[in-house]
């Protein structure tokens, strides 16, 4: 049968979905995609393109795994779903979630599963909420997060995302939701004092925030190991270990926030080990099926754990989705974490991560390029209209990035004015180096 070719599906057939984030500017050329394969999306018309975004930072196996669909076959062909709710389970969600523990950290040893990445975060808004309320210390509500943080879509977390763009429309906003400075040493929002690192400074300014609204009403401070739709930011390594010590000093839970950095993409299973981190909660989703099929989860420690199971039915933990350990979506998790671990695609993200960033250094030699900065295969380069005031300029990002698209390489323009590069992990050196030719032929005659 004859693929149904771009302009019939988005004259004839598109109108009629409501896409995320819509609005009729972005979506009249949209890109249609009939079939996908290891990097490449081709379009019903035959054309290829590169995906430097691995979907929505997500398909870190790449397109085309006949391993997924057949392990999702096979559940399926045995049992497709059964509530998850306590008092039933499934083997592959318990199996998945005994794979997971330890995986992150020593003290992260039970999953709470979700369908994506809003759902984590939304339940570990409330899991804080319930931790501090089961301890006796119901005034710690409030949620701090970042600036250019992004945590999702759900009415929570949409709140703590601290992009304004994506709750203007959406208020009033909810109560209980605190921002404070990102760690961007390009464009540090606070003034340094005598010798310190502007990763000292970020954590200052989250110490004084919480001190400013009193600890005793604080019951979580949560961050992207590096902060991805924000600009993709890379913190200073001093940044997160003084992080975990002002949570520790003010009794305030840590919640990494790694659906996008989680399960190789920065070069380590989890962003937050290159740090050293212990998380309270650790909130996953995208990399874990590598989008083959929706999943997410929540990690709790072993403290938080232990305040949940030791509950009396008074104070039971109310919480839970439909599809919470979704059986045949537990087994796509647990056959992709076998793909990833056999097939040394953490390792190659680190390996082929530094190689990325060190192709894109060359780039800075173009005056609209501000910065270039990335951890593993997670890179992104700030497009400025001035160098020296590091004015940004989302315009002409989003028209590189338009232009990239147009020569068959898919970015997206990110944060202040960042194009992004979240490639598939099984990319290669001559995949990359394509990449980045467009980029600078691009540029060169933008």
């Amino acid at each position: 049968m004859a693929a149904i070719l771009s302009e019939s599906i988005l004259q004839d057939f598109d109108p009629h979905q409501l896409h995320p984030l819509q609005h009729p500017s972005t979506h009249a050329n949209a890109l249609v995609v009939e079939r996908a394969d290891g990097v490449y999306l081709h379009t019903p018309e035959g054309r290829k393109v590169l995906d430097g975004m691995a979907g929505l930072w997500n398909v870190n196996i790449g397109y085309g795994n006949q391993e997924l669909p057949e392990a999702a076959r096979e559940q399926m062909s045995r049992l497709a779903y059964t509530s998850n709710f306590a008092g039933m389970t499934n083997v592959p969600s318990s199996q998945l979630a005994k794979r997971l523990a330890g995986l992150a950290h020593p003290t992260l040893n039970t999953t709470f599963f979700t369908s994506g990445g809003s759902e984590a975060n939304d339940t570990a808004f409330k899991t804080a909420r319930y931790y501090w309320q089961r301890l006796g210390r119901k005034d710690k509500t409030k949620i701090i997060a970042r600036r250019s943080a992004y945590h999702g879509i759900t009415l929570a977390a949409t709140y703590a995302t601290g992009l304004s763009r994506y709750h203007t429309m959406f208020g009033p906003p909810l109560a209980g939701f605190l921002h404070t400075i990102d760690p961007y040493p390009y464009r540090l929002a606070i003034a340094q004092q005598a010798g310190e690192s502007a990763g000292a400074a970020a954590a200052r300014a989250l110490a004084e925030l919480i001190e400013r609204e009193g600890a005793d009403t604080v019951a979580a401070f949560i961050a992207e190991p590096v902060q991805g739709v924000g600009g993709v930011i890379v913190p200073p390594d001093d940044y997160f270990p003084l992080v975990r010590a002002v949570c520790d000093k003010y009794d305030v839970l840590l919640i990494m926030d790694e659906v996008i950095c989680g399960f190789g993409r920065t070069g380590r299973w989890f962003g937050s080990q290159h740090w050293g981190l212990r998380p309270d909660m650790l909130a996953f989703a995208k990399g874990i099926t590598s989008g083959y099929l929706p999943l997410g989860g929540l990690q709790i420690s072993d403290a938080v754990r232990e305040v949940v199971l030791s509950a009396p039915a008074s104070e039971m933990w109310m919480h839970g989705y439909t599809y919470s350990g979704h059986a045949a979506c537990c087994a796509v998790g647990l056959k992709n974490l076998e793909i990833i671990e056999g097939s040394a695609l953490v390792e190659r993200s680190r390996e082929l991560g530094a190689y990325l960033l060190a192709q894109l250094q060359p780039l800075r030699e173009f005056e609209c390029v501000g910065d270039v900065r990335g951890l593993g295969l997670l890179c992104g380069l700030e497009i400025v209209a001035d160098r020296e005031t590091r004015t940004p300029d989302p315009a002409r990002a989003t028209a590189i990035a338009n232009a990239c698209l147009a020569r068959g390489v898919r970015t997206r323009a990110v944060g202040n004015s960042t194009l992004a590069l979240s490639p598939p992990l099984i990319i290669t050196r001559a995949e990359i180096d394509h990449i980045v030719q467009t980029f600078g032929a691009v540029l060169d005659s933008s």
